[in-house]
């Protein structure tokens, strides 16, 4: 009684507070730009978040309101999962998940856990916990990356909405070696950067950042969202300011806000961008696609008309953002209900993309 009743408020805390639901989830109400198709890659993957993808192609994603990762395999590469797997299970909140030097390793809400794996790509033993760092929160998520130095980034979000931190680990994305060492304060004031993706060209790390809420007077429209690319050391404004150094009401801070680091890319308010990933491996892609990123924008929870769950299609040139348009849309119908919220993405073995719904609890794939 008492982990059903853990795991439904975990599911309740994920999803945020309410907005109207719709009812069955209807993949054709789905939108894709011409030549796209979207079909459902695995059903059944209750409150589904983030994904990484296993050496052998198989798909790894957490379950935080099951406390477990799950493998799916698509033997038959036919584009559907036909076959599943708990690798690991007994973790408060796993989230985010990377591949590295032969080990699973797992974000949970309060440390690292690292686990090998067997030949059925399940795990041989207990997880390893190698990073400690601030548990649960306002935001208890935590996403694990590994950098072009080898080094271990994880992101851990702020307690709060709009307040100074006591921990210096929150609102930030830490960096460790890869047994948990060692670790620093890479970048700071990021209220809730989810989303992690390295640049394939410049190697850079790449956040995707929740702002904000209750901005006053026009809170609906503003902050924007944000991605950021990381600089060592860099202050990305958050408590103190918003947007391109904007003083937020609460301090009025000029002076500290002038030396912090603006947005790479403004992104419409509240919409809650999660999941980032690039597409120079989308060999199932147009060419004019691989040198861009697609962002699972999870949705607004707050505003009168409600913005976001749909999939983005982020322009880059020279290495930086220029641009967002829409990807793929249709989760929320014309009344504002929703019957989806896309998570995460990444590029399957085979090239196709896979997006994880934690609402409807499936994942799907894209492909052209």
């Amino acid at each position: 009684m008492i982990a059903r009743a853990r795991r439904a408020l975990v599911a309740l805390l994920l999803a945020g507070p309410a907005v109207r639901m719709a009812g069955a989830q209807r993949i054709e109400e789905l939108k894709a730009p011409p030549g796209f198709k979207v079909e459902y890659f695995a059903k059944d993957v209750a409150g589904a978040r983030m994904m990484a993808v296993a050496p052998d192609g198989a798909i790894y994603v957490s379950q935080p309101s099951q406390g477990r990762v799950l493998r799916l395999v698509d033997a038959d590469h036919d584009g559907v999962a036909d076959s599943r797997n708990v690798v690991v299970s007994g973790i408060v909140l796993p989230h985010g998940l990377a591949f590295h030097a032969g080990y699973l390793y797992v974000a949970a809400t309060g440390a690292v856990m690292r686990v090998s794996l067997d030949a059925n790509g399940v795990a041989k033993g207990a997880p390893d916990t190698l990073a400690r760092y601030s548990g649960g929160g306002g935001h208890f998520s935590r996403t694990v990356i590994f950098g072009a130095d080898g080094a271990m980034y994880v992101s851990i979000g702020s307690t709060c909405n709009i307040c100074v931190e006591a921990s210096d680990d929150r609102a930030a994305v830490l960096r460790f070696d890869d047994q948990g060492r060692n670790r620093t304060i890479f970048s700071k004031g990021l209220r809730n950067a989810v989303g992690l993706a390295l640049h394939p060209a410049t190697r850079q790390l790449w956040v995707t950042q929740n702002e904000r809420d209750m901005l006053a007077p026009e809170y609906q429209d503003l902050p924007p969202e944000e991605i950021n690319i990381l600089k060592e050391g860099a202050d990305y404004g958050w408590p103190y300011c918003y947007g391109n150094r904007i003083p937020n009401p609460e301090f009025h801070d000029v002076e500290r806000c002038r030396g912090t680091v603006p947005p790479a890319l403004e992104l419409q308010a509240h919409s809650a961008p999660l999941g980032i990933t690039f597409l120079h491996n989308a060999s199932n892609f147009p060419r004019e696609w691989r040198g861009d990123a697609v962002v699972a924008y999870h949705g607004s929870w707050n505003r009168n008309v409600p913005t976001g769950a749909k999939l983005v299609r982020i322009k880059v040139a020279n290495g930086k953002p220029v641009g967002v348009e829409d990807f793929v849309t249709g989760w929320q119908r014309a009344d504002n209900r929703r019957w989806g919220r896309p998570v995460d993405v990444v590029v399957a073995a085979d090239g196709s993309l896979l997006v994880s719904d934690d609402q409807a609890g499936v994942i799907y794939r894209v492909s052209h």
